[in-house]
Parts: structure tokens; C-alpha cells; sequence
């Protein structure tokens, strides 16, 4: 059958880092912000007018066999508790994280927990050696027979290497580093990610392989390359971690296979990384006797509760300006934090450098850590420990209320877990839900309710009830 097209001039401009089109040039581009970075462009695109024949008729939806899309589990749970319960057959995954993270290290583990299950699989890096690749393995212990290696940058022969493997599973690190010769660019450009990433997403549908692609991120911590490189893959996955932390994170950004609320913990140790069924050890100071300045708190990462320390530290100044430093807390809410004390609490805090830090590494950035924060810089500035085996979570508001949080029950199902026997909770319209034996709640409406907790003036203002299971 013929076929019609009608030829239209593009837009003569692109981005050379996001690829947004413009038909005049431009100092800044208007997608991604980045100044000088717009670029002429000659390139002419068709557009299709007619039908071509079809090859393969559609299908009722009940008539597709769905068998070939389940999951396989990759032998690493807290991974496949992202994904939504493992590999899916024909699946792009792309995996997005700082350099350092430990990307190269998860990956290398899952590849050979995925060879030594029986299937073979295929490590294409550009970045480093073979052999440096293979001490790595030898390192953590992730070297099978069926795990595949070569060292390649060319597109085309990665492409061969799959042909002769023909694996269950790719792996590619990083997918920047691939080039092809039939389009110009660096590698890394906008025009190679663009062509390596719909070569390889094609060779993955066409296969029913899974394939897993490394992602560089830029400074503000996006993924680098095209945003249409996102909308191609099936699943998008960033990994964090602070440097100096042992803690890493990986959360679904995007997943057409499952839940992307779900956030697997994993441990990095000279040994390689090792999945964390209950992180919340890392994030509580081993301190036997009440501190002044701390309060644990439970923020909720994706639907799993993580218990963590607030700490902090008042130190009387002669400077005009007091210095405010924090570490794993936003350093803007933490400072709306003390303006609400000033104001709402008639506390002094003008004439004190303020240090208000997480423990372990760990970062809070759930408005639900907001009351914890407010009850230890009240502790630290009092000199004044708060009960032992206390928690406390809210979200605050600039008019001294404690606002309700989602999942109020699960929090103190995770802290009774632990062992904390009392909780400082928002009062909720739907109440906190069943309480476990033993173990005590305190609902507050503000600041000044919670702040009567911590210095035992109950009388001076009275909140709600003392609530326990029984």
C-alpha cells in the first residue's frame, strides 16, 4: 500500500542538552534552564498521512497471554520490593544515581544472584575494564558462570554481543557511554542517548529480555540526557545515598509494573551492599540514659515507617547574626521551626548558634518530622531531656498547630515494634487507630500542648486525653 506523507520544516533550534525544539534561537533554553545550550539544527521531519498493512491483527485484551510478562524475582528483595515483586520479561529499567553511590556494585550483585539462578545475563560496561570489573566481582562475591562480561562502547557491537548471548538479562553501565556511528554526536549527547536508548529498548522488546540501563544525574540531581529517555523506559529508578553514609535508598520514580511508593534499604560495606529488611537500627543513637536535645521520631519512606533521631544543639552567641547549621533536615524548615517557637512560644532562641542534625546520615525531609525537630531544639534550649522511650511526630504550621499526618498507626505499630512505649501525636479527626498493649498516646492540637509534655506543666494547659490500649 502507498503511503502519503507531508514534509514540514522542524524547528531549526534544539537543546543540546534536554532536546527541546524552538524555531528561533534562544540564549536559554526554556525546558531545562541551561544557558548556551540551544544549537541550529537542520534536520527536515515527515510526518505519515496513510495507513500501511497490518502485519499482526489487535487482540481482545482477555485473549493476550500475560504468562510471558511475570515477575522474576532477582534474588535481592529489598530490590524487587521496588520493581514490584522483580524483573519483568521485556522490561527497560533505567537506574539513576550520584557517581559513588554504588549503581556498578547493586547491579553487578543482582546480575550474578540472576546467572547463578540459571539464566544468562550480560554486563556491557563502558566505564571501567573487564578486569577491573571482574576484581570488583571477586570482591563481593558476584561471579557466576553464566554472567557474560565485555568492556564496549560501541553500540553496534554491543548489539553483536547480544546477538551471541542471547541473555534473560542486560545490563548496561552506563547507557551515556554507548555511542553509535550512524548518527553524529559525542557520546553522551543528546542525539547518541536518544539512538542508544531506543536501539536497546527495540532489542529488549523484541527478545523479552530484561534490561537494566545506568543513568548519570546532573548537579541538581535529575537524570542526564533527554527527558524523552524517561518517558521510553518502563521503569525509573533513582538510588541515594550520602557519601559518608552506609545507607542507600532506591525509590520507583516510575513504574508501569507496580507500586511506586515502595523504597528498598540497602547497606554498603567493604564487602559490597547488602539489602536492610530494618534500617532503622542506623538512624537511633545507643545512648542508655535520656539526652537533652534528642527526639525520635518515625517518617514514613514510600509506605515503610523508618524510625530516626532529631538532635539538637544551643550554643549561647555574641554575634549578631547567630549561625544556623543543620545536617539531613531542610535548613529552611528548620528555621521556620525556630521562628514558630520564638513567636508561638515565647521562646528566646535570637541569642543562640543553632545545630540541628539526623543521625546515622539520614535525610528528613517529611513535613511529619517537623514536631520532633520543635521538641529537641525546646530540649536543648532547656537543658531538659525529653521521657525516655518517647516518640513524637506532626507536621507543624506557621500558627503553632500540629496538623494530622498520614499514617498515624503504622508510625506507632513501627515505635512499639522498637520498644517506645509513649508517642506525641496530632489529633486526628479519625482518631490514631488501635493501640497496642501497653503503650501510650498523646494527642496535641499545637506546639504549646507538646511543649507541656516535655516540661510537665499539664495544668497550665490542658490538651487531650492520655490514651492507652486498656
Amino acid at each position: 500500500m502507498s503511503s502519503k506523507t507531508a514534509r514540514t520544516k522542524a524547528p531549526a533550534y534544539r537543546c543540546a542538552e534536554c532536546g527541546w525544539t524552538t524555531v528561533k534561537w534562544v540564549g536559554r533554553c526554556g525546558e531545562c534552564q541551561a544557558w548556551g545550550t540551544v544549537e541550529e539544527t537542520g534536520q527536515v521531519a515527515a510526518r505519515t498521512t496513510a495507513a500501511a498493512t497490518v502485519a499482526k491483527p489487535a487482540q481482545r485484551i482477555a485473549e493476550v497471554d500475560a504468562t510471558t510478562a511475570a515477575f522474576q524475582a532477582t534474588g535481592v528483595d529489598e530490590l524487587d520490593r521496588v520493581l514490584g515483586g522483580g524483573l519483568v520479561p521485556g522490561a527497560v529499567i533505567l537506574l539513576a544515581g550520584e557517581p559513588g553511590v554504588g549503581k556498578s556494585t547493586l547491579l553487578l550483585d543482582v546480575a550474578a544472584k540472576v546467572a547463578a539462578a540459571g539464566r544468562d545475563v550480560l554486563y556491557v560496561t563502558g566505564e571501567e575494564s573487564a578486569a577491573q570489573v571482574k576484581l570488583r566481582a571477586e570482591r563481593i562475591g558476584a561471579v557466576a558462570d553464566l554472567l557474560y562480561l565485555t568492556a564496549e562502547t560501541d553500540l553496534g557491537i554491543a548489539l553483536g554481543h547480544i546477538e551471541q548471548v542471547d541473555p534473560a538479562l542486560l545490563v548496561v553501565d552506563s547507557v551515556q557511554t554507548l555511542s553509535s556511528s550512524a548518527v553524529e554526536g559525542a557520546a553522551g549527547g543528546v542525539t547518541q542517548v536518544r539512538e542508544v536508548a531506543a536501539s536497546l529498548i527495540n532489542a529488549a522488546k523484541s527478545r523479552n529480555m530484561a534490561t537494566v540501563l545506568v543513568g548519570h544525574v546532573t548537579k541538581d540531581g535529575s537524570i542526564a540526557g533527554p527527558r524523552l529517555l524517561e518517558h521510553l523506559v518502563d521503569v525509573v529508578c533513582q538510588f541515594d545515598g550520602e557519601r559518608h553514609s552506609r545507607l542507600r535508598l532506591v525509590r520507583a520514580v516510575k513504574n508501569r509494573y507496580g507500586p511506586t511508593d515502595e523504597v528498598g534499604c540497602f547497606d554498603l560495606t567493604e564487602g559490597g551492599i547488602e539489602g536492610l529488611t530494618d534500617p532503622s537500627g542506623l538512624f537511633i543513637s545507643p545512648t542508655k540514659h535520656p539526652v537533652s536535645g534528642t527526639c525520635i521520631t518515625v517518617t514514613l519512606e514510600g509506605r515503610r515507617p523508618l524510625v530516626a533521631e532529631v538532635q539538637a544543639l544551643l550554643a549561647e552567641t555574641s554575634n549578631a547574626q547567630p549561625r544556623r547549621a543543620t545536617s539531613g533536615l531542610d535548613s529552611s524548615r528548620v528555621a521556620m521551626m525556630m521562628a514558630v517557637l520564638q513567636r508561638r512560644a515565647a521562646m528566646s532562641l535570637h541569642k543562640d548558634d543553632s545545630y540541628v542534625a539526623t543521625v546515622g546520615g539520614v535525610k528528613l525531609s517529611e513535613p511529619a518530622t517537623d514536631l520532633a525537630t520543635v521538641l529537641a531544639i525546646a530540649s536543648a534550649k532547656n537543658n531538659k531531656p525529653l521521657q525516655a522511650r518517647m516518640i513524637a511526630f506532626g507536621e507543624v504550621g506557621l500558627a503553632g498547630e500540629v496538623r494530622p499526618v498520614p499514617g498515624i498507626n503504622r508510625r506507632i505499630l513501627e515505635a512499639e515494634r522498637l520498644g517506645f512505649q509513649y508517642a506525641v501525636v496530632p489529633a486526628s479527626p479519625n482518631g490514631v487507630g488501635q493501640i497496642p498493649p501497653g503503650f501510650r498516646v498523646r494527642e496535641v492540637q499545637t506546639v504549646a500542648e507538646a511543649l507541656d509534655i516535655l516540661f510537665g506543666a499539664g495544668s497550665a494547659r490542658s490538651g487531650p486525653e492520655l490514651r492507652s490500649a486498656g
